[in-house]
């Protein structure tokens, strides 16, 4: 099964590579919703930087936005949380197995040339 959503996981990762915004998400997914003052009031930074961490989070599309006369409030958009999920369970699978097991396909790939080499 071939993954088409490459640069949507890049984002993705990109933002959850930042421990800032790993605690804005969690905040939000405690809170349910967060504004973006009550964000701000989290975190020892200014304005600005709570923006555009903001901003890469609503880029990788890890957060919707929704305005409420001047307040922005803040939820979880999940479905690229669990492409990111899909991904990792898919490559973890492999650490589950054997070195052996790994490389039986490729034996098995030998074998086969050997014998039609042989016909």
């Amino acid at each position: 099964m071939a993954i088409h959503y490459t640069d949507a996981l890049d984002r993705t990762f990109h933002a959850l590579g930042d421990a800032s915004r790993r605690r804005m998400l969690a905040a939000i997914s405690r809170n349910g919703a967060c504004s973006a003052g009550e964000l701000g009031a989290l975190f020892d930074s200014a304005q600005p930087t709570i923006s555009k961490h903001l901003r890469v989070l609503e880029e990788a599309e890890l957060i919707a936005r929704r305005v409420e006369g001047r307040r922005h409030v803040f939820t979880l958009a999940p479905s690229r949380m669990r492409q990111a999920q899909h991904w990792l369970e898919r490559h973890l699978a492999f650490l589950g197995r054997e070195p052996r097991s790994a490389r039986r396909p490729a034996r098995r790939i030998e074998e086969n040339a050997e014998q039609r080499r042989q016909k």
